[in-house]
C-alpha cells in the first residue's frame, strides 16, 4: 500500500452545486483495485463477468467489500474496520480500528489528483480504458500510466465503491462510486465526478481498492 501525506481537497457535487472541504489524516492506498486473484484468494469465489486473475474484481456490492475489507484484517490480525449487522444492513466504521477499509470519497479524490488540478492526472487516453479504447471490455490492472504519487487506474476500467453515503436525505443509503469504468464516456473519467448505487448492486464495472489508516502497514502482494 502506499503511504499518502496529509493535505486538503475540495469535493463538489454538479447536481446540487455544492462544494465542501475536507481535511485529511495521513493514509494508505492500494496502488490498484483488488483483482480478482486476490478476491479469489481470500473468499474463494469468483463474481466477475470478465475472468482473469489481474483483472480488477467487478460485480461485487459495497457490502461484499466491505466483508472483504474485514476477512482481511482478520487474516492479517488487525483490527476490523467495521462492525456489521447484515440482517439489518447496518454497517458501522470503527475510526480507530488498524484493519482494511473502503477509502472515504474525499480519500479518493485526494489520492487520485496527486497534487494535480485539473480534472485528470494525466492525457486520458495514457492513464485509462474509457469507451474509446477499452474495445468494450475490462482490462488488467496497472495496464496504463500511474499518478505523480503511484496509483494506477483511479480513473478508468472499474468504478472504486467508497465508504460514504451519496446523500442520506434523498437517496437513502446509496453509496458513492469514484472514477469512472471501462463502458464509460470520457466525461465521467475525471477526478470529481461522483456517482450512487445501492449498496446492494452488483455490475460488471464496479469494483474497490482498500484504504488502511496510517498506523503502520503490512504489504500485501505489493499492492
Amino acid at each position: 500500500m502506499i503511504a499518502v501525506p496529509p493535505g486538503t481537497v475540495t469535493l463538489t457535487d454538479r447536481r446540487t452545486r455544492y462544494s465542501w472541504r475536507v481535511e485529511l489524516a495521513p493514509f494508505r492506498l492500494s496502488a490498484v483495485p483488488v483483482t480478482q486473484y486476490w478476491y479469489a484468494r481470500l473468499t474463494g469465489e469468483r463474481p466477475s463477468t470478465a475472468r482473469g486473475d489481474e483483472l480488477p474484481v467487478e460485480g461485487v456490492s459495497w457490502w461484499d467489500a466491505v466483508r472483504f475489507c474485514n476477512a482481511l484484517s482478520e487474516q492479517a490480525g488487525l483490527k476490523p474496520a467495521y462492525r456489521v449487522d447484515s440482517p439489518a444492513e447496518l454497517a458501522e466504521w470503527d475510526t480507530a480500528a488498524d484493519g482494511y477499509r473502503l477509502p472515504t470519497e474525499a480519500e479518493w479524490e485526494y489520492a487520485c489528483r496527486a497534487g494535480s488540478s485539473g480534472p485528470r492526472y494525466g492525457e486520458l487516453d495514457e492513464i485509462a480504458w474509457y469507451r474509446d479504447n477499452s474495445a468494450e471490455r475490462i482490462h488488467p490492472v496497472a495496464g496504463k500510466r500511474a499518478n505523480a504519487w503511484g496509483f494506477y487506474d483511479m480513473l478508468g476500467n472499474s468504478w472504486d465503491w467508497c465508504w460514504d453515503l451519496y446523500d442520506p436525505a434523498v437517496y437513502g443509503s446509496y453509496r458513492v462510486l469514484r472514477g469512472g469504468g471501462w463502458s464509460d464516456a470520457h466525461w465521467s473519467c475525471r477526478a470529481s465526478v461522483r456517482r450512487r448505487s445501492h449498496p446492494s448492486f452488483r455490475i460488471d464495472d464496479v469494483g474497490f481498492r482498500l484504504a488502511r489508516t496510517s498506523s503502520g502497514s503490512v504489504p500485501l502482494d505489493g499492492n
